[in-house]
């Protein structure tokens, strides 16, 4: 599969890149014929949290594309400067204004296809008020059986919440890895 090539010009003359494999490398890469900078293009890192009060996960109704509706967990891109527990930190906060602590890393989820890695920890609520941002339409607790399962954002939301009720059931909690196809 070939993603990437979304470079047209060199970040650091200017100058229209080539693509081609550099010496002492094996993938195309966008060079510049002027100065020589390589440019990588490397998978955007997803970051959330799994927070819970209770017996039941909070959720944000989307209020932007893509998915806009749609229920998903607290997470979006990490920003430079942060560690992941920080940018699932910050995006909870921005998303659905609740206080967590975190409990660990829960999920890894690779989405090859659109260049991501997705990184969920679990997240212990320290109260129940929500304030959420102006990315969500609503955040709402759900127990298991209330979650809207036909009205889920996305398929990593999807794979993390059926695999965090499993651990549930069996009463552990372990760091889950899956390519999502």
């Amino acid at each position: 599969m070939q993603l990437g090539r979304s470079i047209a010009h060199c970040r650091a003359c200017g100058t229209p890149v080539d693509y081609r494999v550099p010496a002492d490398d094996n993938r195309p890469r966008a060079v510049c014929p002027a100065c020589a900078t390589i440019h990588y293009e490397n998978p955007l890192n997803v970051v959330g949290t799994l927070p819970v009060w209770q017996d039941q996960v909070l959720l944000c109704r989307r209020a932007i594309e893509p998915r806009l509706g749609f229920w998903t967990l607290p997470a979006g891109f990490m920003e430079l400067g942060e560690t992941t527990e920080q940018g699932a930190l910050r995006e909870t906060d921005e998303e659905a204004g609740v206080r967590v602590a975190l409990e660990g890393l829960f999920a890894v989820l690779n989405v090859v296809r659109v260049g991501q890695v997705h990184l969920f920890y679990r997240a212990r609520m320290l109260d129940t008020r929500l304030a959420p941002g102006p990315e969500t339409i609503e955040a709402r607790l759900f127990r298991e059986d209330e979650i809207p399962w036909d009205e889920l954002a996305f398929r990593t939301v999807r794979e993390t919440l059926q695999r965090y009720f499993a651990d549930r059931r069996h009463g552990h909690f372990g760091v889950h890895c899956a390519d999502i196809a």
